[in-house]
């Protein structure tokens, strides 16, 4: 009887160090785990909260707005608070926010704030040297509402005019088929 004792001791025992191993192995990979995150989320600036949504890594599903009826998918959405901040990530350095990346992430702004039925004050564009935090204030968003309601009208009359020289962004444009002078 005295060895089953011994055999039952030495077999909790066993099992005691396995676990406590097993235990000392998962704290050394979470904390692994933790630190490469800081890493990526540094080098990708991407900021403080909860990446509720993204659109980099894995397609995701566009969100939509009902009030402007239209369509977007930001880069990635932090939540931090119950607040939701969209975050678009754009190629190239710029000295100052591109007005055509500033109402992009605004119609993301709108997109979010509807999709979340949350408040959304701002929007974050980040270009290759530098961050700008995008306010989503009351002219940012009659702005838009602006620009919206012209390429609407412009669309309904097949009226696109062409902003830039780039025979690339030609190709590559949605808009191709309504603009009158494209350059391919």
């Amino acid at each position: 009887m005295g060895d089953n004792i011994s055999s039952i001791d030495l077999f909790v025992f066993t099992v005691s160090i396995i676990l406590l191993l097993s235990a000392v192995i998962f704290l050394i990979k979470s904390n692994r785990i933790k630190k490469d995150v800081k890493i990526v989320r540094k080098k990708h600036r991407i900021p403080d909260g909860n990446v509720v949504y993204t659109d980099l890594d894995v397609p995701a599903k566009p969100l939509f707005s009902k009030k402007y009826r239209i369509v977007g998918k930001p880069d990635y959405i932090i939540e931090k608070n119950h607040v939701f901040i969209p975050v678009e990530i754009k190629s190239g350095e710029y000295p100052e926010p591109q007005k055509h990346h500033v109402f992009q992430l605004a119609a993301y702004c709108q997109i979010v704030e509807e999709s979340y039925r949350s408040f959304v004050p701002y929007g974050i564009l980040v270009y290759n040297n530098m961050d700008y935090k995008i306010e989503f204030n009351p002219r940012l968003r009659f702005e838009l509402e602006q620009v919206i309601k012209n390429m609407r009208s412009m669309l309904k009359n097949r009226d696109v005019e062409i902003n830039h020289n780039e025979p690339w962004k030609c190709r590559l444009c949605s808009m191709r088929d309504y603009c009158r002078n494209r350059l391919i």
